[in-house]
């Protein structure tokens, strides 16, 4: 997943006409942001400006500017000074979130938490890159990628506190491993390929998969990580301990997203790709039969527009699949692929879904409008107060019960 990031100029004023403009530019969006958040400020100048400033709280460094873990709610603005001008923006700190939370990975602004009774904005950890994907880390807390860059980014909510580990280049997908005490995270960019990250506490070791790593499952009872390497058509499978790639599933055209049956017989794969889309080749979702024998195939879906995310329904035998295209979501038979029921129809661009079997609701994030979808597994009806306003660009969301 590649796209620019988005930039927001602040307000400015000029201080001579005959001067080129000094404008400020925050790679964050948000206006609520919690304590720990930090965000990249670029100048567009004839010359640097000669100081900036903040007032309420939080500081820059080294072309961040930081809110500290210790800052109270309140207002706080930032001041960026030059010879051709002045640059203001304002944010409000507010108190970190307590509870029960959903966190959206929003590419544009960072992780934006929501109340999950009311979908009220509590606020927004920026983390300094672009998160593709958030997972819960059980009831303590989230942790996000950064697509862009080299982090991955926890955020604990009791206490609050939030920590940063370096050395994860282009991370997309994550999952956490209880019993390792470990998250695995794809890297689409590995070696000139694409790979496996682990994480345990701060340290970081990493394997080359194949070309272009995006989507991830995790077999707990196996230890075993499947990964999609999405340009190379195939899915890797790795022994976590290890890191090592024990075998591989071939001919999954443009693997892409993934998900595991919780016994771990079955594994769902989508093909991301459409005869209407540059790829000129139907996309579909691929059931993959698991076990000590070798992996096979049996069976794959009619067509589909352009499949991008799945999530697997075991107490009901349903897959949903969301369609980028379409702006839908298949409802499958897990064992036949074939629709039960017509498409869903949801917001614009729906990427990854997650299924919160604890409440019977499906999340579907939806980063054409910024919005996050919300339907009751139970009915297929829209929730009410759904689709709920998030941040820029969400991909993914994670409850944290």
């Amino acid at each position: 997943m590649i796209r620019l990031f988005a930039w927001v100029t602040c307000a400015f004023v000029f201080l001579g006409a005959e001067h080129p403009l000094a404008i400020a530019q925050f790679a964050s969006r948000a206006y609520s942001l919690l304590p720990g958040s930090r965000f990249a400020v670029r100048f567009a100048s004839a010359g640097a400006p000669s100081s900036t400033a903040s007032v309420g709280g939080g500081r820059f460094d080294d072309g961040f500017f930081i809110i500290p873990m210790n800052a109270h709610p309140g207002d706080a603005t930032l001041v960026a000074a030059g010879s051709s001008g002045i640059a203001v923006r304002g944010i409000h700190i507010v108190a970190p979130p307590r509870g029960r939370v959903l966190a959206v990975a929003s590419y544009e602004d960072g992780i934006v938490f929501h109340d999950p009774r009311t979908f009220t904005m509590l606020g927004t950890l920026a983390t300094g890159g672009a998160p593709s994907d958030v997972t819960a880390l059980g009831e303590h807390g989230v942790a996000t990628t950064d697509t862009d860059g080299t982090n991955v980014t926890a955020a604990g909510l009791s206490p609050w506190s939030v920590r940063t580990v370096a050395g994860v280049p282009l991370g997309d997908e994550l999952i956490a491993d209880a019993p390792l005490h470990a998250l695995f995270v794809t890297e689409r960019e590995l070696d000139g390929k694409g790979g496996l990250a682990r994480i345990i506490g701060d340290h970081v070791a990493s394997t080359v998969t194949g070309s272009t790593a995006e989507g991830v499952a995790l077999d707990i009872r196996r230890q075993l990580v499947y990964v999609a390497d999405t340009n190379d058509d195939d899915i890797a499978i790795v022994d976590a301990r290890t890191l090592r790639t024990v075998g591989r599933i071939r001919r999954i055209p443009r693997a892409f997203a993934l998900a595991l049956s919780a016994d771990g017989s079955r594994l769902y794969a989508v093909s991301n790709q459409g005869i209407a889309t540059l790829f000129g080749a139907a996309g579909f979702v691929s059931e993959i039969a698991l076990g000590d024998s070798r992996p096979g195939i049996l069976v794959r879906s009619e067509p589909l527009a352009f499949p991008v995310g799945v999530a697997l329904d075991e107490e009901r035998h349903e897959l949903y699949v969301t369609d980028e295209q379409a702006d839908a979501i298949d409802v499958l038979d897990a064992n036949t692929l074939r629709a039960t029921r017509p498409a869903l129809q949801t917001c614009s661009i729906p990427w990854k879904p997650l299924l919160d079997s604890h409440d019977a609701r499906l999340y579907v994030p939806c980063a054409g409008s910024n919005e996050v979808d919300v339907f009751d597994t139970r009915t297929l009806r829209r929730i009410r107060g759904a689709p709920f306003r998030t941040g820029g660009y969400p991909l993914a969301v994670a409850s944290v019960q």
